[in-house]
């Protein structure tokens, strides 16, 4: 029986846009199981990216659960939360604006491996054994955010993604920003960590094609809720709820 990585559980945020009280997400179940890779889609604005930040907990959920390695995250806090970012990264469709521009790409990656408990003396052979996994050449290290192209800072910002050896990868938009060639690259990588590492995906993209080559299952969402879910193959080639046929046809 396959274990899950994550649980979510009933999730439902509100935000207040000015006099108007909007519901992001409402109600979200989801799992994803161990080694398994999930894609969200839906059209922009559907949720998706609130859906990834509350997964995350770089946002508070009003209410419901989050279940992370067997763990409630849901509510953690200080130490307890650090110690769960341990089994859960993400990367976003901006890759420098999770860089500190003061550091560089190398030292970045370092602050990582340091808090994975990785001792001093292994920190610079480590990181030059990230970048070069994820195809970049080892004298990045020294390479600040701004001083590199986007699909470069976007690798980079992968190997420091899995320096912890997380068990779960959020990919939000990693490839929308990225032109199509550059694309194609950035999911070599992914496909390449898929393969060789024990690690779960959620991949969060509006680009279907991109979703039916990559991920085993995939979540349809609407306007906060979720109106479909199935086998990648099922999901997009025969979708059963009136959203998804609309999506799909809008696309193709």
């Amino acid at each position: 029986m396959t274990t899950d990585i994550l649980q979510v559980r009933r999730v439902s945020k509100r935000y207040q846009a000015g006099s108007k009280s909007i519901e992001a997400v409402c109600d979200v179940s989801m799992t994803i199981g161990a080694r398994e890779t999930v894609g969200l889609v839906g059209e922009s604005g559907c949720g998706k990216s609130t859906l990834a930040r509350l997964i995350a907990r770089l946002a508070p959920l009003d209410r419901g659960e989050i279940v992370l390695c067997g763990e409630d995250i849901s509510h953690l806090t200080g130490p307890s939360l650090r110690r769960a970012y341990a089994h859960m990264k993400m990367i976003f469709q901006d890759p420098r604006s999770s860089f500190d521009p003061r550091l560089t790409l190398g030292a970045s990656i370092q602050e990582t491996l340091k808090a994975a408990g990785v001792p001093r003396s292994e920190r610079r052979t480590q990181t030059e054994s990230l970048l070069v996994e994820v195809g970049l050449d080892a004298s990045f290290f020294t390479a600040k955010p701004h001083t590199v192209s986007g699909g470069e800072c976007q690798r980079a910002a992968i190997a420091r993604a899995i320096a912890a050896k997380p068990k779960l990868l959020i990919c939000d938009e990693a490839t929308s920003a990225l032109d199509v060639s550059v694309q194609a690259q950035i999911m070599d990588v992914l496909c390449h960590l898929r393969r060789e590492h024990d690690m779960s995906f959620l991949f969060i993209s509006h680009d279907l094609a991109l979703v039916s080559g990559f991920c085993d299952r995939t979540y349809v969402m609407k306007e906060g809720m979720m109106v479909e879910s199935g086998a990648t193959g099922q999901v997009l080639n025969h979708p059963k709820h009136p959203y998804t046929q609309t999506l799909i046809k809008s696309i193709v």
